[in-house]
């Protein structure tokens, strides 16, 4: 037996001197490099012709250098803790709205209900022009909304343009706490909607508060969590929702990263509310972190059936470490992996490409795990819905009519020409409504180029610099023309989706964020597949018991 615990420990010792050859090594290339650049910086310092200012040298050496990694390591100066609390807790101080630019002027876009500026009677298309009397003429939207941030409780003094006259409004700011829940209802068929736009404090009970109303009043049959949208948040709140819809107990996430002592899972801590009801998550594209947590759970426990667009593949763990002189960092410690035990990351940051890019995760590179009954899901490519549905792009006349303010504008006049309207659900924009529209932008540019437009351009430059004839270049210049001559119809063949852009615009003025979701509700053909699914419990069943 001493012979075998001799001949064990002897086979042992390569390993272990390599293990503490290696830590010393890093350790090594550590103080190396730290020395190296405290060198170059201090030469910087004191020999550059000219003066430099420290602090912007050392924030862009540090942002150079976490850019070698993933974009959701950040450093954060003293300067930019305001920030890093609304993106961690989703609040505030300020004002409670919305503004934008258009030519030298900045705008109100949109006062949020009971919060400061609404209270104080600002409206949208109000023109900002001074704030506690500085003039806001030359500044960007980003520069006017960082003045109009400020400690919770602190007097503000802002001065508008309406209707040629001016208006002084006096209030004080206060926390701005982003809802989580903006909106639920009831659709169709006794189908409870839940609209979840962020993952902040207290959005698990928010989401219960929501059902637990959906189902006392509305005794609803099935429900539809619409997270399309919502980049995610807090991991705490993403348990706290699924725990909503299945048993206590329940391992919901793991995290592993480099540091094993701190390699977590997470279990639902409290008895659920409904594990029984029928559920469609509605995801897209811009869906992740959280939110790819709670619609990859209910995926993986064949708690509901997933609908949409594939979601953004986010699997990365942020911690936010205190640094020195009130400086932080927001690090990547860890991925996540939900029940099936699948990591959703999709992109592989730790392997780039030859031009410095990372990529996402090869089909062949994915690995198959199975959901609690047995269906096949994926890793790495985020959450694949059990019902794809097609993506929806807005045609390039809308867009335009968007980002133009053309709509904006529209609804701005309309107000005033009408001071009420019908009922959320009986407003519609009739064909005379559209009309006036049409003669509003008369004279106005809506302006536009089509992906068609751009190729063809791409074509003409292209044939021009490899000298084709004459006739070749007329034929791609007829081409254009005619495409030029089929936009003009456009006004008319995208009318249905410019009028539900005009509802948009219209219906926030008068029934605020609420009103909006709800008098959008009935033209989603994504919410109404999901009614129809939820309808049809054969089909539902079919998904998740196939």
């Amino acid at each position: 037996m001493k012979q075998i615990k001799t001949f064990l420990f002897c086979c042992l010792i390569p390993f272990i001197v390599s293990s503490q050859n290696t830590n010393e090594d890093k350790s090594f290339e550590l103080s190396k490099n730290l020395e190296i650049f405290s060198a170059v910086y201090r030469t910087l310092h004191t020999t550059y012709v000219d003066d430099i200012n420290s602090g912007d040298l050392v924030k862009t050496a540090i942002d150079a250098m976490l850019a070698k990694l993933d974009p959701y390591t950040n450093f954060f100066p003293e300067s930019d803790m305001e920030d890093v609390k609304i993106q961690l807790l989703g609040k505030y101080g300020g004002i409670g709205a919305l503004i934008h630019q258009k030519g030298d002027s900045i705008f109100i876009s949109e006062p949020f209900e009971g919060l400061p500026a609404y209270e104080a009677g600002l409206k949208a298309g109000d023109v900002l022009l001074e704030i506690n009397n500085m003039s806001t003429k030359g500044k960007t939207s980003s520069q006017v909304s960082d003045i109009l941030r400020g400690q919770s409780g602190s007097e503000i003094n802002i001065k508008v343009e309406r209707d040629g006259k001016i208006i002084e409004k006096k209030f004080k700011r206060q926390e701005i706490k982003f809802p989580n829940v903006p909106y639920y209802g009831v659709v169709r068929n006794n189908i409870g909607y839940i609209k979840l736009n962020e993952f902040t404090q207290e959005a698990g009970n928010h989401v219960a508060e929501a059902l637990r109303n959906l189902k006392s009043k509305d005794n609803i049959e099935g429900l539809i969590i619409d997270l399309r949208g919502n980049g995610g948040g807090l991991l705490n709140e993403a348990i706290n929702i699924v725990n909503i819809f299945v048993e206590k107990g329940q391992l919901i996430v793991s995290t592993k990263g480099k540091v094993k002592e701190r390699d977590k899972s997470f279990k639902t801590q409290m008895q659920p509310l409904d594990i029984n009801i029928p559920i469609v998550v509605l995801v897209d594209n811009y869906s992740a972190s959280a939110s790819e947590i709670v619609a990859g759970s209910l995926q993986d426990l064949d708690r509901a059936v997933i609908m949409g667009q594939k979601t953004f593949g986010k699997g990365l763990v942020q911690n936010v470490i205190p640094l020195l002189y009130n400086t932080q960092m927001k690090v990547t410690v860890s991925k996540y992996y939900i029940p099936s035990g699948r990591c959703i990351q999709a992109i592989d940051y730790s392997h780039r490409n030859k031009d410095g890019k990372a990529e996402k995760i090869p089909d062949s590179l994915r690995t198959a795990f199975k959901t609690k009954g047995g269906r096949t899901v994926y890793d790495g490519l985020g959450i694949e819905p059990d019902v794809l549905c097609e993506s929806k792009w807005a045609s390039d006349i809308a867009i335009s009519l968007i980002t133009k303010y053309l709509t904006f504008d529209y609804a701005t006049e309309f107000v005033k020409k009408y001071p009420q309207i019908a009922s959320v659900k009986d407003f519609v924009i009739t064909d005379d409504i559209y009309n006036d529209f049409l003669s509003f932008l008369k004279g106005k540019d809506y302006s536009y180029k089509t992906d068609t437009e751009r190729r063809l351009d791409d074509l003409k430059k292209e044939a021009e610099e490899e000298k084709y004839d004459k006739s070749t270049l007329d034929g791609i210049n007829q081409l254009q023309k005619l495409i030029e001559a089929d936009k003009a119809d456009d006004l008319t063949k995208f009318k249905d989706e410019i009028k539900n852009v005009l509802l948009s615009e219209i219906i926030v003025r008068y029934y605020n964020q609420k009103g909006r979701i709800e008098a959008l509700l009935p033209y989603d053909e994504e919410v109404s597949k999901a009614i129809n699914l939820l309808t049809d419990k054969s089909a539902y069943n079919k998904i998740l018991h196939p």
